[in-house]
């Protein structure tokens, strides 16, 4: 099938916020909601595969959300959880697939489309935003040294890959054993080139109750 299909990703145990975060409130409703709206809304993704902790809940967002064609529960990591919501779309698999992280709930319209555009014209795309501080490494405690920054960014999600182009990625990670932390790595792992596109700073990951200030402010913004 043409058009884009989206894996949420919303499978995490949320360590370092202190419970799930994924569904934790922003306001008035818990952050994964705020993220599949987004999705829900955009008129070039027809379908939406949700990864979950659990099953509890499927019955819950098939009702609430028309584009969801299937829920999953999630695997061990997060490369785990990617993989089985891509199996699911096999049957009829989409011209471009978006993984993105249940945990980001200020995604726009406009970067889900610049990431659309992107993946189906190179084969992989994945906004990126370019590193503010100076970055320090560190051994045993101590600085050893320096790192450039110039070539140097952070990776946001979607990132957006032609189905075949991240089967190809996964099933090469699966083969091997390898874990990587996001989809891109894996591609580049396979020989994949990656397009880097300018990212969003307004589209944040919720990974501490910080965060959900921050995000509590830039609605208001």
């Amino acid at each position: 099938m043409s058009g884009a299909s989206a894996i949420i990703v919303a499978a995490g145990a949320g360590k370092r916020y202190g419970e799930r975060k994924q569904f934790a409130y922003l306001r008035a409703k818990p952050v994964l909601e705020w993220t599949l709206e987004r999705f829900e809304a955009h008129p070039d993704v027809d379908a939406v595969v949700l990864v979950l902790p659990d099953e509890e809940d499927m019955k819950h967002y098939r009702t609430r959300y028309a584009k969801i064609v299937d829920i999953v529960r999630g695997g061990e990591r997060r490369q785990d959880s990617v993989w089985q919501g891509f199996r699911l779309l096999g049957a009829a698999a989409p011209e471009v697939v978006l993984v993105h992280d249940g945990a980001r709930p200020l995604v726009s319209a406009e970067l889900i489309s610049r990431v659309i555009g992107a993946a189906r014209a190179d084969g992989a795309a994945v906004p990126v935003l370019p590193l503010d501080d100076t970055i320090k490494e560190i051994r045993e405690g101590r600085i050893a040294g320096t790192v450039d920054r110039t070539f140097l960014a952070r990776a946001q999600t979607p990132q957006g890959f032609r189905y075949d182009v991240l089967k190809k990625a996964l099933e090469a990670a699966r083969r091997d054993r390898f874990h990587g932390t996001d989809e891109a790595g894996l591609a580049e792992r396979a020989g994949i080139t990656v397009t880097a596109i300018p990212g969003d700073p307004r589209n944040i990951k919720i990974t501490t109750p910080v965060d959900m200030k921050i995000a509590e402010a830039l609605l208001d913004a």
